[in-house]
């Protein structure tokens, strides 16, 4: 009897392992699998991919959300949240307009586009949801969005109001106010509402379907950490609140870029001069890279203070939060790979050719040792070249507001990446020569784009507009540039008297503005060939 009760007490004990073990195994499996699952939710790094490289260069990551990005349904709910601190306005976008309401969705799309971002159309017919120059990333477990190279070199042309806006990529983003952008999320992001009670009814509302997960971890976490990042972000760019104080505003189609990097480095604005906090210029185009590097190399950026064209855009990538060590390399490789040869489109007006003829030879005689033979062949003594200021005579807040600190600073920048390091930057004393490719494209003009139009490039300082209007994308045929008479409050106001923005220089005899009104009406024919 003792042996049976033994053997079955054994047994029970036996029984009762085998199920503590499957019970150990079983939570070993739950949390190998729990771990697989948040490993692949937050784990996962991954962009939307565009194999079409247009549509790579509109939408495609550089890697700047792993930086800087802002959480998908963040972006989407934050002009909801701040209509308040849109500078234009929120009856432009929010409620009740022309007497049809707008879905939530639409109205967070009219505020982008208040800033002058452009949303597509997709295939279905419908607009995209986001704006071109925006890409998305899956990183840490969000859809996270942020800016790329587009948002700056893409605008758009009309004829008239009424027409359809024709895109173009790779010219100045002329409509593109980046200061009011900047400074809207660095206001929304110390506003009082910027919390989880006001956000995360907004992106209900906007349709997310958040899970439990989103809804009570993910979103909380994101919001707090999107307020710490972009106030930090806004204080390492305090110059953009010294300059919205003075009145030195960017205005569309503009950027500070030099200035906005020295807060890489921590600048200690009360300690700059005055010279140096005004460093405005319009944003540039970039086509015909290939040309710009070979058969000899440029000096790039307005001031001409690196001569690599690789490095110039790695440096450019800086504004999209793509930082070399956590830079998408693959990505920028393929839109600068395109850029090389990809050029501007030909002039969509008509041209008239005999005048055109009759320009050439003037374009030849004044224009084309600095700045190439045509719109097409960049070969000229001083193409590239730095004219110095004395010489040219422009305005000199940008060359002034690029020092020789922030070239040290720059050569001394990711010590230890050595495939990362920028090595050419350098303190110039004047401003570069340009090709003129797509110049037709390209105004307003000069570094600053404080002058309308070519007409009134080539006329001296005196005459040319001391007032316009910039982000107008109804283009002037006749005077080659875009309309810039209109006084609209959807336009910004560009007053030359304003420090940094004197349309003064590029003037005189050798410059052409002493042409007869023939002469110049001919070479601004010509120029409409480029």
């Amino acid at each position: 009897m003792a042996d049976q009760e033994q053997s079955s007490s054994t047994a029970m004990s036996s029984s009762a392992c085998r199920k503590c073990r499957i019970a150990l195994l079983s939570i070993v499996l739950l949390l190998v699998l729990a771990l697989g699952y948040l490993g692949v939710r937050f784990g996962l790094d991954s962009p939307v991919e565009y194999a079409d490289i247009e549509e790579h260069f509109k939408y495609g990551s550089t890697g700047g959300e792993r930086n800087l990005g802002f959480p998908y349904w963040i972006w989407q709910a934050a002009p909801l949240v701040c209509a308040d601190k849109f500078p234009a306005g929120a009856d432009q976008f929010l409620g009740y307009q022309y007497g049809q309401h707008k879905e939530p969705l639409q109205q967070s799309k009219e505020a982008y586009k208040s800033f002058g971002m452009i949303y597509e159309q997709g295939s279905d017919g419908k607009e995209k949801d986001l704006p071109v120059g925006v890409s998305k990333r899956r990183h840490l477990g969000l859809d996270r969005v942020f800016l790329n190279c587009a948002v700056c070199h893409t605008s758009t042309v009309r004829d008239t109001p009424e027409e359809a806006p024709r895109l173009v990529l790779g010219m100045p983003a002329n409509t593109f106010n980046l200061m009011d952008f900047s400074s809207f999320f660095f206001e929304c992001a110390k506003d009082y509402k910027f919390q989880v009670k006001w956000i995360i009814p907004e992106i209900e509302r906007l349709g997310a379907d958040l899970d439990l997960i989103d809804r009570y971890l993910v979103y909380p976490l994101a919001i707090w950490l999107m307020q710490e990042r972009v106030q930090h972000l806004a204080n390492r760019l305090g110059i953009i609140g010294i300059q919205r104080r003075h009145g030195w505003l960017w205005g569309p189609g503009r950027v500070d870029t030099f200035n906005s990097a020295k807060g890489i480095f921590n600048w200690q604005w009360n300690k700059a001069s005055e010279r140096e906090l005004i460093g405005i210029t319009d944003f540039p185009a970039i086509w015909n890279q290939r040309q710009r590097k070979e058969p000899k190399q440029m000096n790039l950026h307005w001031d001409g203070n690196n001569k690599q064209v690789e490095e110039r855009n790695l440096s450019a990538a800086f504004g999209t939060g793509a930082q070399p060590p956590i830079a998408d390399h693959a990505a920028i490789g393929r839109i600068e790979d395109w850029l090389l040869d990809f050029g501007p489109p030909n002039y969509p007006y008509a041209v008239d050719e005999a005048l055109a003829n009759r320009g050439a030879p003037i374009y030849q005689r004044y224009c084309a040792r600095c700045h190439g033979a045509s719109g097409r062949e960049f070969t000229g003594e001083l193409v590239g070249e730095v004219t110095p200021i004395e010489e040219i005579g422009t305005d000199r807040w940008r060359l002034d507001s690029y020092t020789y600190e922030l070239a040290v600073n720059q050569g001394n920048l990711y010590t230890g990446y050595e495939q990362h390091r920028f090595k050419n930057f350098r303190k110039t004393y004047g401003y570069a020569n340009m090709p003129l490719d797509g110049i037709w494209l390209r105004a307003p003009y000069l570094h600053n784009g404080s002058v309308p139009t070519l007409r009134d490039l080539l006329e001296p300082n005196a005459t040319r507009p001391r007032v316009f209007y910039r982000g107008n994308d109804i283009y002037d045929s006749e005077n080659v540039g875009f309309v810039s008479d209109v006084a609209d409050r959807r336009f910004f106001r560009f007053d030359t008297g304003v420090l940094g923005n004197s349309n003064a220089g590029h003037e005189g005899k050798e410059y052409g503005t002493e042409l007869s009104a023939e002469e110049k009406r001919a070479l601004i024919e010509y120029l409409k060939t480029f």
